[in-house]
Parts: structure tokens; C-alpha cells; sequence
């Protein structure tokens, strides 16, 4: 008799969004570790699912993670949820699901909504290359060390704020990066959900004095690409070479080194043939 942790999405708001398979899945685990409790016992009372739970969150989360794994080696399973969203996303879950790798424990996911990647889709912004920077700080220094660790970071940036932090938040941010494209998504999947596209200038004066309500989704524009430096014939010769080095022919060489640098591809391939005649 096998046990396994399964890691179990449930809704960030709308209770319809819980899958069938969620639903089946809680229903047919031995117990559930949940990060609070009368949070998912209303989940449970909603799909009429009777089981037994184990309290998990972040000041319990080693040692009760220790006893999870236990019975899981006594061949239960664990669902393991969260309060909203998928565990073990800046979510003490991660811990556990740690805990689980190290003692060769089987965990298997089971989908759900996800308040970062549902806020992305409609922020408005690029989704291609994303990094999501979870909560920042209390710490005042703590906080500012991390908004100046990604002034240069050119993807699109995601962070969860809490309202009442939200005015400092915009403020560092503003103060850190200069004034960028900003989308803030709030009570996603509620029935006051709110999509706000603007700008860091903007929504710092527009939530200056508080009045914020609900869970925030930041999403934030990434730093613009620096601009080329100018590029001597030299370089784009060589750039083409190593390109050549690579397998490609001499003309393809030199109309991507012409686009990388802005240089003259005619100018590339005669230089790049120049060199081979002195360089036999």
C-alpha cells in the first residue's frame, strides 16, 4: 500500500472554478493538511466532502510537515491545499513538497487557477518572458535591495501586495525603476474584479492616500533594452565568423551580423572574404 502527496488547486474566488477532478481528489484522500483550516472546511462543506484535516502553514510547517510525511510512509494520502490558489507557490507548501523529494514520497499535481498567471493574461503587457518576485519585504532595506536587484531586469515583472502595503509599494517601485506600464489585478475571479492599466506615477498618486481594497496582482513592465552601441566592420566580421564557425554560409553570415549591428551586409561579406584571402 502506496501513499502520495497530491498538491491540489483550489479557486482564487469562485468556487465554480474547482475541477471535477480537484473535487475527486479531495474526496477520495485519507486526510488533507490545510493551510488554514476553516478557510477550506467551507470548500469541503460546499462539495459536500467530509474529511479529516491537518493544520499546515508557515509557523508549523517543518514539524508538521515531518508528521505528513510520516503517514504518507504509512501508506496514506495527502491532499495538500491552500487557502486560494495552487500550493507550494510562494506558499509554505513548497516546504513540504521538499520534505516529500528528499524521503523518495511520490507528489503528483492536480491543475488549478493560479492568481499570477490569470493576472499576466489580461495585464496588457508582455507574457512571453515573465519572473514572478512573490511579496516583497517588510524590511524596509530588505525591500529596496530587492526592487534595486531587478531596476535592469527586462522581463515583465509580477508581484502579490496586500492593500494596505500598496502605497509604499508603488512609491518604492516609482522611486527605484523611474515610471513604468503597470497593471493592478485585483479580487480576481470575484464579482469586484478590476483590471487597472496605467502607470507606476500614476497609480502611486491615485492610492498615495490608501483606500486600496482587496488582493493585489502587480504587474509590471519590464526595462527597456539598452540601445546598440555603434559596431566598426570589424565587428560585424567577426560576428559573422563565429556565425560561419556555426555552420552557416558567408551570405547568411553576414545578413544576420548586418541585422544584429546595423552595418551594411555587402560591407560584412566583403570584409569576411577579405579575410579569408589573407588568412588561407
Amino acid at each position: 500500500m502506496n501513499g502520495k502527496l497530491m498538491v491540489v488547486g483550489t479557486p482564487i474566488g469562485n468556487l465554480s472554478d474547482f475541477s471535477p477532478r480537484a473535487v475527486e481528489t479531495l474526496r477520495q484522500a485519507d486526510f488533507i493538511a490545510a493551510e488554514d483550516t476553516r478557510v477550506t472546511l467551507k470548500l469541503l462543506n460546499h462539495f459536500d466532502i467530509k474529511k479529516p484535516m491537518i493544520s499546515y502553514f508557515e509557523h508549523n510547517k517543518r514539524e508538521r510537515g515531518q508528521i505528513i510525511c510520516d503517514r504518507i510512509e504509512q501508506g496514506e494520502t495527502c491532499a495538500l491545499v491552500s487557502d486560494a490558489g495552487m500550493p507550494a507557490i510562494s506558499d509554505p507548501g513548497e516546504l513540504l513538497v521538499s520534505q516529500c523529494a528528499e524521503r523518495g514520497i511520490p507528489v503528483y499535481v492536480v491543475p488549478g487557477p493560479s492568481a499570477l498567471v490569470s493576472a499576466l493574461a489580461v495585464s496588457g503587457l508582455p507574457t512571453g518572458r515573465f519572473t514572478f518576485e512573490g511579496f516583497l519585504s517588510m524590511n524596509k532595506k530588505s525591500r529596496r535591495e530587492h526592487l534595486e536587484e531587478l531596476k535592469n531586469e527586462r522581463r515583465t515583472m509580477i508581484f502579490y501586495e496586500a492593500p494596505h502595503k500598496l502605497p509604499s509599494t508603488l512609491s518604492d517601485m516609482l522611486a527605484a525603476w523611474g515610471d513604468r506600464r503597470v497593471a493592478l489585478v485585483r479580487e480576481l475571479t470575484k464579482i469586484h474584479e478590476e483590471v487597472i492599466r496605467t502607470t507606476l506615477s500614476e497609480a502611486a498618486r491615485r492610492y498615495a492616500d490608501g483606500g486600496a481594497k482587496g488582493e493585489f496582482v502587480l504587474v509590471i513592465e519590464g526595462a527597456q533594452a539598452p540601445e546598440k552601441t555603434d559596431f566598426t566592420l570589424e565587428d560585424g566580421a567577426d560576428m559573422a565568423r563565429d556565425m560561419i564557425a556555426d555552420g552557416l554560409s558567408p551570405s547568411e553570415a553576414a545578413k544576420r551580423a548586418a541585422a544584429e549591428t546595423g552595418l551594411k551586409k555587402g560591407a560584412i561579406y566583403k570584409a569576411i572574404l577579405q579575410s579569408g584571402k589573407e588568412n588561407p
